[in-house]
């Protein structure tokens, strides 16, 4: 079997589609697909160097929506050669450009919206969902209308993408995405961790890894530390992209509230750093107010971390069931509880809520547990 997947870029700074797009790739491998990507992305941009899977880069596409002349052509003069294709993301020329090609032809299509259906954009930004709102029926409504299926990769993000639009109709599965297991090490990577921000050794260390964005709520994270109930020394450790410069306003808010040593701005993270940084944390931290592409919590899981989330991040459904972690509301109240929660459990409890998250991470959301559930799919058609 010979799969497609597009996505407008792979550049990891964009988020966790990226990451699910090569992981997915690798995972159908293992199960003897072949798989090729295509991506809107420079053929020397960086985190193209080294990829194991095949990639057509064929260039940024022009404005916002990408449009890419070069992405249509090579969709007609290369697309007969796969058995079928995956669109990964919407709002975009790729997603619109695959409809094209593929409707009423023998080659069937799949859509993984990634969240980009969620309410959360509706009533945070309506002007921008107004505009969605023009371009909807004649362009993305009609993208996931005539998919072999629509699929969300968990059933809180199918259920919320039902809420954006009343025109609607999709033939809906539900396919988790899945990283690979972290690679047994020594303590290398934890060490170089300690070596470049050595205020956190000998605390208990709360790690955010996600884009520092409004919408995956830094602030909460960083306005619920003084609030916590428990004297022990509490560390919040911010990892990852900042494309639209909100760091320094995370800055100034750390400074007037006076708590600069307890807060690290790490930057974008990435191999033993990341690494060390997961090893070294007593807890993972995702408040956010809307986040589907969850793979920074499961990778959180992968390293046996308990993760503390909001109710919009969209496995926290899972994580209850599993009691891999806390789950509360999205404001500022839900934050502080996550904390003192995790803070005034016990030691043994802690423990066991590590083996939770740890056995959480294996039935649901390994890599080849996700390639297989994404392959019955496909084969259906």
């Amino acid at each position: 079997m010979r799969v497609l997947q597009t996505v407008q870029t792979l550049n990891p700074e964009r988020g966790g589609v990226a990451r699910a797009v090569i992981s997915l790739s690798k995972g159908l491998q293992q199960h003897g697909v072949q798989t090729e990507i295509v991506a809107l992305d420079k053929s020397d941009s960086p985190w193209l160097r080294g990829q194991t899977v095949a990639v057509h880069a064929l260039g940024e596409g022009l404005t916002n929506y990408r449009y890419s002349r070069a992405f249509s052509a090579w969709l007609r003069e290369n697309g007969k050669k796969f058995d079928c294709v995956i669109v990964h993301g919407i709002w975009q020329h790729h997603s619109f450009a695959v409809r094209q090609r593929f409707h009423k032809t023998a080659t069937p299509y799949f859509v993984f919206p990634h969240g980009m259906l969620d309410p959360w954009f509706k009533r945070t930004f309506p002007l921008k969902h107004l505009k969605k709102w023009i371009y909807w029926p004649w362009g993305d409504y009609r993208v996931l209308r005539d998919a072999a299926a629509v699929i969300f990769t968990s059933e809180e993000e199918r259920l919320r993408a039902r809420q954006s639009f009343w025109l609607y109709r999709a033939k809906e599965k539900i396919s988790p995405l899945g990283i690979e297991q972290p690679r047994r090490a020594g303590p290398e990577a934890r060490n170089l961790f300690l070596a470049k921000f050595p205020e956190i050794e000998k605390t208990r260390m709360l790690f955010f890894l996600g884009r520092i964005h409004p919408k995956n709520g830094c602030d909460l994270a960083i306005d619920a530390l003084p609030r916590r109930a428990s004297e022990e020394q509490v560390t919040l450790v911010l990892g990852g992209p900042d494309q639209g410069g909100w760091t320094q306003q995370l800055r100034e808010r750390v400074a007037r509230m006076d708590i600069a040593p307890r807060v690290t701005f790490a930057g974008m993270l990435e191999g033993s750093l990341k690494r060390g940084a997961f090893e070294n944390a007593d807890a993972f931290i995702l408040p956010s107010h809307r986040e589907n592409s969850e793979i920074s919590v499961i990778e959180a899981l992968s390293f046996g971390l308990p993760v503390l989330i909001s109710n919009r991040v969209n496995i926290w459904r899972e994580i209850v069931a599993d009691h891999a972690g806390y789950v509360e509301p999205d404001d500022l109240a839900g934050t502080t509880r996550l904390i003192e929660r995790w803070l005034h459990t016990s030691p043994d409890e802690q423990d066991l809520m590590r083996v939770n998250a740890r056995n959480c991470f294996l039935r649901r959301f390994e890599i080849n547990r996700a390639a297989a559930s994404l392959l019955a799919i496909l084969q259906a058609q």
